[in-house]
């Protein structure tokens, strides 16, 4: 007996012991431990009055009452009128202290923006969290929380905050078998064969991370679309899952195969003009919208990669996005058409393409740059989309590389809503096995000028609908969740979802200050661990962009996995699967002329970026090799040869990851030994993976410039062969380019 209440001590204490697993994210309410802090908090919250009665605003309440408890360490009372500092929660309609208040000043806080205010109501100093709508008031308590869990003041607020887009969406790349695709984090979250009679616990905190962020949608399913999702037995298990969310403020929305007539419908075409097939689609709408009354709408990805499209048919994108806009117009639905898509005429043209040809097919391939082949379809259809249509276009026009320069679409089609594709999840920044905090390449793209309407005409009001005055918008972020424990795989990638969140409701937030956030919620507030954790996070992308693909190399990933490097691959089934198809090197020099002389592509662009870009001797070097094919020994802007710049880039990105291992080792006492450890052990595998880019990529190039390592260049320790002869069979998120 006595050894039992041993063996149960010990296992109790290792659990006592415990450290932060991050399954709580940036939500885990930490005790407040600053007493002078914690008195001024004390003393200006007594309890919470929350006038209303839906599950919205109930839950509201509850988290406000969760967090102030654990932070401020007291019961907070709920109150049925407003004493002193007592916190009030509502909307016009339940509250005629908030209506005065709100109708006091011509504020537009439209359906989600609220106010936090310091208030007196009958000379009692309140404070006031008020919206038009429950789920306003929601993101609200959310915004005040995280004052507190950033020890802002709460004296004198005076707060008023409304989302810059309407559609805030993380599109989810998950597979009905539960496989995620460039899925980094495990398997899906979502388990459709316990659906929809089980709901797991995941899926209400995963409601709640997004509604502290702003995210408003979900996008279930992978753009390579099952029509499977589509049947009733399916429709009733999303039922479940939008159920779960509503309260949250989260529309769900479904990938639409184009051929699901076909499959499940039992029809001999998917022609979008067919009257059979506008009849289904609309029936099959009329079904959703019964079984899940505030639907979002459809997600498509057509005529790319494989998947059936409208071009199957003799018809444009634009046939089959107003098909479904038209099925989802009563009933308040959109249509998100990716604007992601593959010429079928390059294949044909390039299929004689093989593995030695790199010189002989650089002119062939220039004049069918994969970099123009989305504007080049897209262009011709401005204005010919329904009002209810977005175009859905990734940042940079090639996919999703680790450096891009914004592409040409924004900015190029003033008469259609277009909504921006980031990708969080890393599939070619390093996966989930990399520190790579991405809000400065979020805000490299959304800062960037387009010049289409002057000066100022930046992706982000392109994006936003006040440039060309659209009434929706939409931002979407490919999700890096999965069912690890810590949800993201690496606990950096949380900061990316929680980035991608912070931005799509303000993308004017510095990187620094969402960086700033996110440590301080999710780990402490400690200056001594902020400081240096907010540098490593600020640097990490710059030198995974050096360490892969600098001075705007792209798209050298290997085949497949896109796990690690592969510039010397050239037997893909069609060019532009090659990663020598993008770097063109030769004994010349190495990148892809853009140029009038080459493909021209930056004709695309407003001629102010032509401007920026056109010129090798004047070219941002960040983007200098997605424009030019440049000499070798030819000085660039930096002071340097390119073979020397291209060394110390390279070495640079090492470098700057060895700095970051040894800045986060200095931490293990600033922060619990589980999570310390995590982040360790994976940058340190991080490390070594920065030392297999530099090593294999410049031992390659060295074949083409037949120059020497510049003086102090650290040497590799194996030779070519070796990196070439690594294979990778089963690393995670197999599935496909997207």
């Amino acid at each position: 007996m006595r050894k039992s209440i041993f063996t149960f001590l010990i296992l109790f204490s290792c659990i006592l012991v415990k450290g932060d697993d991050g399954y709580k994210l940036w939500l885990g309410y930490q005790k407040l431990n600053e007493p002078v802090l914690l008195k001024q908090y004390n003393e200006a919250i007594s309890g919470i009055v929350a006038k209303g009665q839906s599950a919205t605003l109930k839950i509201a309440e509850d988290e406000l009452r969760l967090a102030l408890e654990i932070m401020l360490q007291k019961k907070i009372p709920g109150l049925n009128i407003p004493a002193n500092n007592a916190i009030l929660l509502g909307t016009p309609e339940n509250s005629n202290e908030i209506r005065k208040l709100l109708l006091s000043g011509d504020l537009k806080l439209g359906n989600e923006g609220f106010i936090i205010k310091s208030h007196k109501i009958n000379n009692i100093n309140t404070i006031i969290i008020a919206a038009n709508k429950d789920i306003g008031v929601l993101y609200g308590v959310f915004a005040f929380i995280q004052l507190i869990q950033t020890h802002q003041p709460i004296g004198k607020l005076s707060i008023i905050n409304v989302p810059k887009i309407k559609n805030r969406v993380l599109n989810h790349w998950d597979n009905l078998n539960r496989s995620v695709e460039r899925g980094y984090a495990g398997i899906s979250i979502w388990n459709w064969h316990t659906l929809p009679g089980y709901i797991d616990q995941r899926y209400i905190d995963y409601a709640r991370a997004n509604a502290s962020i702003g995210i408003n949608g979900t996008v279930l399913t992978n753009v390579n679309a099952n029509s499977q999702v589509l049947t009733p037995a399916y429709l009733v298990k999303v039922k479940a899952l939008a159920d779960v969310f509503r309260p949250y403020g989260i529309k769900v929305y479904l990938t639409a195969k184009f051929s699901a007539p076909i499959e499940i419908g039992g029809l001999k075409t998917a022609d979008p003009l067919n009257d059979d097939v506008i009849r289904w689609w609309k029936n099959k709408c009329r079904e959703i919208y019964s079984i899940i009354p505030d639907f979002g709408g459809f997600l498509v990805k057509a005529n790319s990669e494989g998947q059936p499209g409208p071009q199957g048919y003799g018809k444009t994108h634009a046939d089959g996005a107003n098909m479904f806009a038209d099925a989802l117009q009563p009933y308040g639905g959109i249509v998100m058409w990716r604007a992601f898509v593959y010429d079928v005429r390059v294949q044909k043209e390039e299929e004689h393409f093989t593995e030695g040809s790199v010189g002989a097919h650089t002119q062939t391939i220039a004049s069918n740059d994969r970099f123009k082949q989305a504007y080049n379809e897209f262009k011709p259809l401005d204005g010919q989309f329904k009002k209810n249509v977005l175009v859905q276009v990734k940042n940079g026009p090639i996919d999703f590389q680790p450096r891009e320069p914004f592409s040409p679409l924004f900015g190029a089609m003033p008469k259609t809503p277009l909504m921006m594709e980031f990708q969080i999840t890393q599939e070619y920044l390093g996966q989930s096995t990399t520190l790579a905090y991405l809000a400065p390449m979020f805000k490299e793209c959304l800062d960037s000028d387009t010049y289409s309407n002057g000066k100022g005409s930046t992706v982000a009001k392109v994006i936003d609908g006040t440039l060309d005055e659209h009434a929706i918008s939409g931002i979407a972020g490919v999700a890096n969740i999965g069912n690890d424990r810590n949800w993201t795989g690496h606990l950096f990638g949380q900061a990316n979802w929680y980035a991608f969140g912070r931005l799509a409701w303000n993308y004017d937030l510095p990187a620094e200050a969402i960086a700033d956030e996110w440590i301080r919620r999710t780990f402490n507030n400690n200056n001594h661990f902020i400081k240096p954790v907010k540098k490593i996070m600020l640097a990490s992308r710059a030198a995974v962009v050096n360490y892969m693909t600098p001075l705007g190399l792209n798209h050298i990933m290997a085949t497949s996995h896109h796990y690690g490097p592969g510039p010397w691959v050239s037997n893909a089934g069609r060019a532009d699967w090659n990663p020598v198809y993008y770097h063109k090197a030769d004994s010349v020099g190495i990148g892809f002329n853009r140029t009038e002389s080459g493909s021209n592509a930056l004709a695309q662009y407003a001629p102010e970026v032509q401007q920026q870009w056109g010129n090798i001797n004047a070219c941002d070097y960040k983007y200098l090799l997605w424009f030019h094919h440049v000499p070798w020994n030819q000085k660039i802007n930096t002071g340097r040869t390119l073979w020397d710049e291209l060394c110390y880039r390279y070495n640079s990105g090492v470098d700057t990851v060895r700095w970051m291992q040894h800045t986060w080792n200095a931490l293990d006492k600033q922060v619990d030994r589980e999570r310390h450890q995590h982040v360790k052990m994976l940058l340190g595998i991080q490390e070594q993976e920065a030392i297999w880019w530099r090593n294999s990529c410049l031992l390659y190039f060295q074949t083409f410039s037949q120059m020497p390592f510049p003086p102090g260049f650290e040497k590799p320790d194996k030779d070519l062969s070796y990196y070439q002869s690594l294979k990778f069979p089963f690393a995670p998120g197999i599935g496909g380019n997207l």
